[in-house]
């Protein structure tokens, strides 16, 4: 891989993962237009790599309002540590069970199918990035419905619309946990507080499952051109560069996201996913 592919990939990433527009169907779109396979274990690595600079972006970008809220006081904490851990909760039991179900299903016909090969199919990411600029477009029609605040039914509900986004590469988890929190009314700050505190709560497990992926694939023999130190620290250095090219990338579009959430546009965000719907539904 190229510097220049390097880059691309970071900053897409970095900008993606953050804003409502689904990193994964951006990668692997950009992946594709340069000639990459984005299911190959090597892409896996780097893309955990991208994934820790996105999450060290939400801590730093975040960490000052979280201290605020949910670190205010013991009740405060408690009562967060409750709605965060009944979300992921309903993460998983949504989340993986798809991910099983559907492996379970596609394995009938595809021996040996593994949930990474849809990774690619353009005609899913295109119907996922639709529905997800539906939500969006929808829940700022419906914001100001409510002023109720986040309640444990609601960031349950929350927490099972990320777990829709696990095997669903395309449906923004970001864009469809805060617009779910918006159109149930909570406010949108505590919204976009409360989805990427549930990002980096989940970002870690993802983390791990696709490093396991990787050392199998190392195992197994996938991939013997890695075996050697040298090779190794080949692979490790573009990755730390990426990591901190999208850390910087994430911190900036974390600011563009918040900027457009308080000025009223919060629906732009639904427009590109339609009109990024169509483009990745062409170019696959």
């Amino acid at each position: 891989m190229s510097f220049l592919q390097l880059f691309i990939l970071s900053i897409v990433q970095g900008f993606a993962e953050l804003l409502p527009v689904s990193s994964s169907a951006h990668v692997i779109m950009a992946e594709k237009l340069m000639g990459l396979d984005p299911t190959s274990p090597e892409l896996t690595m780097l893309l955990v790599m991208l994934h820790t600079g996105t999450m060290f972006a939400v801590i730093v970008y975040f960490w000052t309002s979280w201290r605020a809220t949910y670190f205010s006081s013991a009740t405060a904490l408690r009562s967060n540590v409750l709605l965060l851990a009944a979300a992921t909760a309903m993460t998983g039991i949504v989340g993986f069970g798809l991910l099983k179900g559907i492996t379970h299903i596609m394995r009938k016909d595809t021996p040996g199918f593994e949930i990474e090969h849809l990774f690619g199919n353009a005609q899913l990411m295109a119907a996922a990035l639709a529905a997800a600029g539906i939500l969006i477009i929808a829940s700022s029609r419906l914001k100001a419905r409510d002023g109720g605040t986040l309640s444990l039914v609601k960031a349950m509900v929350i927490g099972a619309v990320q777990g829709l986004c696990l095997p669903l590469r395309g449906f923004s988890r970001s864009g469809a946990t805060i617009s779910t929190g918006i159109a149930m009314g909570v406010p949108q700050r505590s919204a976009e507080e409360f989805s990427f505190a549930l990002a980096v709560v989940l970002t870690p497990a993802v983390l791990l499952k696709e490093g396991w992926r990787f050392y199998q694939a190392m195992a197994n023999g996938s991939l013997d051109h890695l075996q050697h130190g040298n090779s190794m620290l080949h692979l490790l250095g573009p990755s730390l560069l990426g990591m901190l090219l999208s850390f910087l990338a994430g911190l900036l579009a974390l600011r563009w996201l918040s900027h457009w959430l308080e000025r009223g546009r919060w629906h732009f965000f639904g427009g590109y996913c339609l009109l990024a719907s169509l483009v990745v539904l062409y170019l696959g």
